[in-house]
Order: structure tokens, then sequence, then C-alpha cells
């Protein structure tokens, strides 16, 4: 899922030039807390970044306290998708901040200089990034577990009467899931990890002896996920377990946890109703309006914000 335009590239992009030759100076040694959420500390220095960010999005008004209220908001959100392992992996915000530049016609060098400049920081926007792609991510789960978009049982009858009876048809997969685990005060040692998960999934043969093969290695988790149709797949992992061939496994990803890939244990065609409703619930998704689709996308993700907010503790001081 890419960074929402309208957020991003038309933003920023416009105020590019000016930042250039228009810096922000922040607190020259920032580190007090201005703000707890659920035990988590928001810094002076973080709120100065934010509303750099703010200025080179041409936002008006008092940009410290939108910047407290946003980055409020985005703590419990950080907290919610680390609860549900749903933060996007460092190569994929990296892909991301990328593509930015190119779209941009710049280098890295030059989007880096840019928001350094700026009072931005680079590791500020990725951060920034992840969050966008994360939480997007989540409120199209979140979305499509509460029966957003969905059609309804009288509806799939229909459109299966229509089709002359005929039902859709998915593939279900059944899933492990191996874990090379990297502490988050230990990330010196992802490299290593990667090299360990990556020799381990050449050796995966299929889902029986992958506990064999992971005795001696330490730190590594192996967990039997169960069934899931095609329709129910993580986005982050749709494409790489639809392309695996049963008894092999994913290429390796980076997530919050660690290193994984996902073993394809076993996969059958199956074609019931509750196929039927998520088949035509895509598939209308699909088609829908843009403008639709943010509309609803808005309203859960004020829904959601809202839960989060009622139970969560806030100090601000």
């Amino acid at each position: 899922m890419m960074v929402r335009k309208h957020i991003l590239a038309a933003a920023i992009a416009t105020a590019l030039s000016s930042a250039l030759t228009v810096g922000v100076t922040l607190p020259a040694a920032a580190s007090e807390i201005k703000i707890v959420v659920n035990g988590a500390p928001i810094t002076d220095y973080d709120i100065a970044r934010r509303a750099a960010f703010m200025k080179l999005q041409r936002k008006k008004g008092n940009l410290t306290q939108q910047a407290r209220e946003e980055l409020t908001d985005e703590a419990l959100k950080r907290q919610e998708l680390k609860r549900l392992n749903m933060l996007v992996s460092d190569g994929e915000v990296n892909d991301a901040f990328a593509r930015f530049a190119t779209n941009n016609k710049m280098t890295l060098d030059q989007l880096t200089g840019v928001l350094e400049k700026s009072g931005v920081t680079p590791g500020h926007f990725k951060e920034y990034i992840r969050l966008q792609m994360s939480w997007g991510r989540a409120l199209s789960s979140r979305n499509r577990s509460q029966g957003g978009a969905r059609v309804s049982e009288q509806d799939a009858v229909q459109r299966m009467l229509k089709d002359g009876g005929k039902k859709p048809v998915s593939t279900e997969y059944q899933l492990q899931q191996v874990i090379f685990v990297v502490p988050a005060n230990n990330k010196g040692i992802l490299a290593k990890r990667r090299g360990e998960a990556s020799a381990m999934r050449a050796k995966f043969s299929g889902c029986e002896s992958t506990r064999d093969i992971a005795k001696g290695t330490l730190d590594v988790t192996v967990r039997d996920l169960g069934k899931f149709i095609e329709q129910e797949l993580p986005p982050e992992w749709t494409k790489q377990v639809t392309s695996t061939p049963v008894g092999q496994a994913t290429a390796i990803q980076d997530t919050d946890k660690g290193v994984e890939f996902l073993g394809v244990c076993a996969t059958r065609q199956v074609s019931d109703d509750r196929v039927a409703r998520m088949v035509f619930s895509q598939e209308q998704a699909a088609a829908s309006g843009d403008g639709k689709k943010d509309a609803t996308v808005e309203a859960v993700d004020k829904k959601y914000l809202d839960e989060l907010r009622k139970k969560a503790t806030i100090v601000n001081q």
C-alpha cells in the first residue's frame, strides 16, 4: 500500500523549493517530556520536528498544538499496530522513501538534505511513512472484519442465482510462520538473523519438518497459523503466499518481531457461501468509486481512534 498522495506527494512537493532556502530552528538539546500516552513519552523535540513537518506541508494555525494532537494520535495508533503485529518492515519503508524521492525527481541525498534543512529529519519522515502504511492496512483489515463493503447473504444468493447457481471458487492456504526473533534493543544482529532465516528457508521442504530443522537455532519461533482463503490473507503477505508452491516458503521479510517467512503447508480449492460473500464483497469494493472508499476509510479511522482514546491514559504536561 502506498502512502496517500494527498498527505505526502501533493503536500510536500509544493514546498520543496522553499525548504531548500528556509530552515527551521529546533531546540538544541530538547528532551523534556511533554506528553505521555499509555506510558510512552513524547518530547518537545518530537513536537518540534512534527511542527517543522507541518510547516513543510504548508499547514496554518498553531502548529505546535496541532503537532501535539497528531503525535498523540500516532502514539495510540503505533501501540495498536504493535499489538496487532502490523507495523510494516524497514525494507518497505525504505522502498517508499526511495519512491518518494524518485517521484519528486530527487536523489536520496537530495531528499535527505531537504528534510534535514527543514528540521524534519529523514528518520522522522520514515516513521511517519511507516505509520501511514501500517495504519492503512489496519483500517482495511478492520473494515473487512466489521463487514465494511460486504455483500449480504441475500445479495450473494441473488448474485449466484443470476449466474446460474454457480458459486465462486477461491484457494484456501494452510500456513506456518517462522520468526527469527530480533529484540528491539539489539537491531545490530538483524543481518545475522537474515542470514539464518535465509539458510533455514532454503532447507524448508514442508511444514512437518520445520521444527526439526529449527532445533539448535536460538530464538526461533514456529507457529501453525491455520487456514486462510485468499481474500483473508494479510495484504503484506498476499502476493508472496499466492505465488509460493505447496511445501515451499515465501521470501523472508523484516517485521517488528525480527525476520520472518511463511511456509505453505497445503492448499485446496473451496467454494461455499462464505467464500461467495467474500469474493463478491471484494469485487464490489474494487468497483466502488474513490470518493466512496475514502469516506468509508475516514469513518472507520475516526471510530477506531475514538475507541483507542477512550481506553487510553494520556497525560499532557
